[in-house]
C-alpha cells in the first residue's frame, strides 16, 4: 500500500502501521507511528486514510491514545462497502496510511467548565476519544470523579472498552488515580447483561444513577461529553438540556460537549 510515487496533499503525511487488532467481525483497532511534530489534545480527531485508485480517501477518526503517547491509536468499524473502511480493515503492520496534519474537535477538556464529576457517554466506536481522555492526567486534575459509559448491541462489542479499563491500573501516568476515580458502566441493547438498555433510556429511567448511587444529573457539578450516533447524540443532548446543562465549545466552555465527526 505504498504511495511513494504519488504527490501527497500538503495536509497529510504518510505514517507506518505498527499494529492491528481485530476485536470482532465488525470492529478493529490500529496503531500508527506518531510524527515527531504531531501535537494534539486528548479527545481530538484527525483525518486518516489511504490512497485508493490514485487519490486519497480520508475520514475523521478520533485519536484513542492520550496526548502524551508516542503512538496514535484508532478504533474503527468495518463497513463492508465503505470507500475507506472496506480497505483500511485489511492493513497490516508495515503498511503506510495517510494521517492529517491538523487534529481538531470539541471533545476536549478546554471546552468544559470546571466541575466535580465528568460523564463520558459513548456508543460503539464513540468510545475512542474517551480512551484518550481516561488516560490523560489532566482529566483527573479537573474532575474528582469520571464515569465512562459504553453501550453496544452485543457483549462482544464491549471488549475494546473492557480491555481499556482493565489495563488502566498499569498505566504509567494515571494507573493509581484512575483505579479509584474512574467508574466504567457498560450496557448492551440486544443481549442479556448486567446492564441492558440504550444509554438514553438508562438516563431517562434513572437506572444509571441508581446503579451509580447518585441522585441524577447536577447542572452545577456535572459535566458531560457525548460521542456516538447522530440519534444518540440528539436524544442525549435533549436530556441534558432538560436537566439544565448547556452546550459548550472551544470558544465558549459549557456544561457538555458533543462530537459530530464520523467514519464511513
Amino acid at each position: 500500500m505504498g504511495v511513494q510515487s504519488l504527490v501527497l496533499p500538503q495536509s497529510v503525511v504518510q505514517v507506518p502501521v505498527q499494529s492491528v487488532h481485530h476485536w470482532t467481525d465488525e470492529l478493529f483497532s490500529l496503531r500508527v507511528a506518531r510524527p515527531a511534530s504531531f501535537r494534539f489534545r486528548s479527545g481530538e480527531f484527525v483525518m486518516l486514510g489511504l490512497i485508493v485508485e490514485g487519490r486519497p480517501i480520508l475520514r475523521a477518526y478520533s485519536i484513542a491514545s492520550p496526548s502524551w503517547d508516542d503512538g496514535l491509536d484508532f478504533f474503527s468499524i468495518k463497513v463492508k462497502d465503505g470507500p475507506l473502511t472496506s480497505r483500511l480493515r485489511h492493513v497490516k503492520p508495515g503498511d503506510q496510511v495517510l494521517l492529517g496534519r491538523k487534529p481538531t474537535g470539541t471533545l476536549v477538556l478546554d471546552a468544559l467548565k470546571h466541575g466535580d464529576r465528568l460523564f463520558l457517554f459513548s456508543t460503539g466506536t464513540g468510545i475512542a476519544p474517551f480512551a484518550s481522555l481516561v488516560r490523560d492526567p489532566e482529566t483527573y486534575e479537573k474532575f474528582h470523579e469520571v464515569v465512562l459509559t459504553h453501550t453496544c448491541r452485543g457483549v462482544k462489542d464491549l471488549q475494546y472498552g473492557a480491555n481499556l479499563v482493565a489495563a488502566l491500573p498499569q498505566d504509567p501516568l494515571v494507573g493509581e488515580i484512575a483505579s479509584t476515580r474512574l467508574t466504567y458502566y457498560p450496557s448492551v441493547t440486544r443481549e442479556d447483561h448486567v446492564h441492558v438498555g440504550r444509554i438514553t433510556g438508562l438516563i431517562e429511567s434513572g437506572r444509571l444513577f441508581r446503579d451509580l448511587g447518585i441522585l441524577g444529573l447536577d447542572s452545577v457539578g456535572d459535566r458531560v461529553m457525548i460521542c456516538g450516533s447522530m440519534a444518540m447524540i440528539s436524544d442525549t443532548r435533549a436530556l441534558l438540556e432538560a436537566a439544565g446543562l448547556r452546550e459548550g465549545s472551544n470558544a465558549a466552555p459549557g456544561d457538555y460537549v458533543v462530537e459530530k465527526a464520523f467514519v464511513g
